[in-house]
């Protein structure tokens, strides 16, 4: 197993890599970046874990779409960060969470797992 070093949101991270990985472990690195840097930018979201759970909870929502579109092509980078990003959407605030009360729900579970951990950056 080889090891990349690699940029999120400003962050070095060494992660070990499957050979012959490469080209798909940095587009899972592209896309985590790319939706971690567009809920950092809205600017309602400070705290990097809450930045990574929420990204983390978009890309996992966007996974069935992807995989009904094309199931053996790797989704690109370009395609993640033109989708929509409902979660981002709720949690700045917007009327999202009431068409959709198990969003709000979920983004209740979140923070009361997360407690205070926000104020923490």
């Amino acid at each position: 197993m080889k090891q990349l070093e690699v940029q999120i949101m400003g962050q070095s991270y060494l992660l070990g890599c499957p050979e012959n990985g490469d080209a798909r472990m940095l587009d899972a690195v592209n896309r985590v970046d790319l939706a971690m840097c567009k809920i950092r930018d809205a600017g309602k979201i400070k705290a990097r874990d809450r930045i990574a759970v929420l990204a983390a909870l978009n890309l996992a929502f966007e996974l069935p779409d992807r995989s009904a579109l094309d199931p053996a092509a790797p989704a690109s980078a370009s395609a993640s960060a033109s989708a929509p990003m409902p979660l981002q959407a709720a949690a700045a605030g917007t009327d999202d969470t009431q068409a959709n009360p198990q969003l709000a729900a979920l983004l209740q579970r979140l923070d009361a797992a997360l407690g205070l951990d926000g104020q923490l950056l």
